[in-house]
């Protein structure tokens, strides 16, 4: 950084948000060490390994080595430390609210760091979470430290060029000075700085994942009606994204989100609105034809088969999105459930996917190459648009398979050149 202050950061959380935020303010100059509560997760990272899947995050960490820390230690996560980072999970509770379990031991933690300037969250939280931890600190003798909600809005498979070149940088700051500071630490970030009081802060990271799963559950909505009219939902996505008021993006239609994101965050913000005695009606009716589109590949081959009791169905893809490996609400776990629940065999291809995290529903039935996961099967799902997929020796794969029926649920094949493999092709809202 030129003319700006190396600054030490403590980070608590060695997930995708945490390392990626600790390896890009290393890269950005700054002295970072990552705390994690998981011996093994950090014995990887302190051996070199990223034990996460994440285009550049494994280079970005070895180029920053001499500035970078990873550790179970306490007392050594904050030696030092000017600016907190909590970038913990908060997942679901059983009520539906956010658990924030995992970030209230951090702000614990932090109780006599009387050093420290500046508490930031990055983790998603629901609006008003930022004035509870103001309050504790307060009461914990951090009042004269700084408060700061900086949500990230990267996403995976490109975390790190989204950090280094984001839209935007959402700053919602208790006062002037931790605000100025925060934007300070970006120093060499290319993308603009927007400064918010917190809850307003809060509110934008819910509500940008809210409106993108709009727009995907949208164009699904009218990919459905394409189906029954006759109309070509690519033509039509195609068509309205030009216009610029609306614009191309998230306007793909397939067979459901995912991820660690959209489903936590539309729900959260759900969540948020019953808490106040307001029911969100449009974000309501968006998840609920999220989950539909998920089932309805499984009654399109239904449909096609007859029956899916003693047929062979290869998955192919099965992490929530192509570019990593995190399985989190993938739109392949209810395939896999709903099939093995109908009585179908699952076998599945993954070119990322963690073993571990699919071993409850495919742990002899996962397959190194697409053609050895359709061999013999009676139906194939494109689960996950994987680039590796358009090199599949299709017509090899039509004549190995028991019967060619082959559903593309992210209308990554072209339509007519499957039909004429032999394959019995279905798509997205294509006719």
């Amino acid at each position: 950084m030129v003319g700006k202050p190396e600054r030490r950061v403590a980070v608590f959380g060695a997930g995708y948000i945490g390392l990626v935020t600790g390896a890009c303010l290393a890269e950005l100059g700054h002295r970072v060490v990552v705390r994690d509560i998981n011996p093994e997760k950090v014995d990887l990272l302190r051996s070199g390994d990223v034990p996460i899947y994440e285009p550049g995050l494994g280079d970005l960490i070895a180029r920053n080595k001499e500035r970078l820390t990873f550790t179970l230690d306490l007392r050594e996560t904050l030696d030092g430390a000017e600016i907190a980072y909590v970038c913990v999970d908060t997942p679901p509770s059983a009520s539906g609210d956010a658990d924030l379990s995992r970030l209230w031991s951090v702000i614990r933690s932090l109780e006599g760091a009387a050093h420290l300037k500046a508490v930031v969250v990055k983790s998603t939280v629901p609006v008003g979470t930022g004035a509870r931890v103001r309050a504790t600190m307060d009461e914990a003798g951090l009042a004269h430290v700084g408060y700061a909600a900086n949500p990230e809005f990267t996403a995976e498979g490109r975390a790190v060029t989204d950090f280094l070149h984001p839209d935007r940088i959402v700053i919602g700051a208790s006062d002037d000075a931790t605000a100025q500071l925060i934007s300070d630490l970006h120093d060499g970030v290319d993308g603009p700085v927007v400064v918010m009081d917190v809850r307003s802060a809060e509110m934008v990271k819910l509500a940008s994942n809210a409106l993108l799963a709009t727009k995907i559950s949208f164009i699904n909505e009218i990919a459905t009606l394409c189906e029954k009219t006759g109309a070509d939902v690519e033509e039509v996505a195609r068509a309205v994204g030009l216009d610029h008021r609306l614009g191309p993006h998230f306007l793909r239609p397939g067979i459901g989100w995912g991820g660690s994101c959209f489903p936590k965050d539309s729900e959260a913000l759900r969540q948020l609105a019953s808490n106040t005695g307001y029911h969100l009606q449009l974000l309501s009716a968006v998840i609920e034809v999220n989950n539909l589109q998920k089932r309805r590949a499984i009654q399109k081959l239904k449909d096609e088969l007859g029956t899916l009791t003693g047929m062979r169905v290869a998955l192919l893809g099965l992490t929530f999105k192509p570019g990593t490996d995190d399985m989190r609400e993938a739109t392949s776990t209810v395939l896999a459930g709903r099939l093995l629940a109908e009585g179908a065999e699952v076998r599945c291809w993954d070119p990322m996917a963690r073993p571990a995290e699919t071993e409850p529903w495919t742990s002899t039935t996962r397959h190194e190459t697409p053609e050895l996961a359709m061999e013999g099967a009676d139906a194939a799902i494109v689960v996950t648009e994987w680039p590796q997929l358009k090199d599949v020796d299709w017509a090899k794969a039509s004549a190995a398979m028991r019967r060619p029926v082959l559903f593309d649920g992210r209308n990554l094949l072209d339509p007519a050149e499957m039909r004429a493999l032999g394959f019995t092709y279905m798509s997205v809202g294509r006719p």
